[in-house]
């Protein structure tokens, strides 16, 4: 991946919707070129798709939490079974394997506590394999980045 790619990529990240030829002309290079890179980073995986960022609460989803997760047998067949339930449950934003103390981290939404109560115990802790689980309610959100940093790493002496 060059240079070209990498401004591509950022200026995609930042506004998905663009035309190749008004990319093209802000970068400097041929409209060909813009589609041709495009199509190549479709095709191989860089680029995954396409997305509109919804506000949850226009949609009365007003409650954002972590559920940590642990699960009581840890058998191949239990992780599979359990793992296609999750996918399966819409308020699931994001499912985490993680290690440590926890299985699995969570991010759901629901309209109100009464419906992340009900997520709780009447959808997750019915899922295969579970045994416990933690719940943490999000206050307030303080940084949600939907794109990924493209440039270099920050020098690491600059943030202390």
């Amino acid at each position: 991946m060059d240079h070209t790619d990498l401004a591509i990529l950022k200026a995609l990240q930042i506004n998905g919707r663009q035309k190749h030829n008004e990319l093209a002309r802000r970068l400097k290079i041929a409209q060909s070129t813009v589609s041709e890179r495009v199509r190549r980073m479709e095709s191989n995986g860089t680029i995954k798709g396409y997305k509109a960022i919804i506000g949850t609460g226009q949609l009365g989803l007003t409650v954002k939490a972590f559920i940590s997760i642990r699960l009581g047998r840890h058998e191949k067949e239990t992780i599979q079974m359990f793992e296609e339930q999750i996918r399966q449950i819409p308020y699931v934003q994001a499912c985490y394997h993680l290690t440590g103390r926890y299985d699995y981290m969570l991010h759901v939404l629901a309209a109100d506590l009464n419906e992340l109560g009900n997520l709780v115990k009447n959808v997750i802790s019915e899922l295969p394999g579970f045994l416990t689980s933690e719940t943490f309610v999000i206050f307030s959100e303080i940084k949600s980045e939907a794109s990924i940093p493209i440039d270099e790493p920050p020098d690491q002496t600059s943030l202390s």
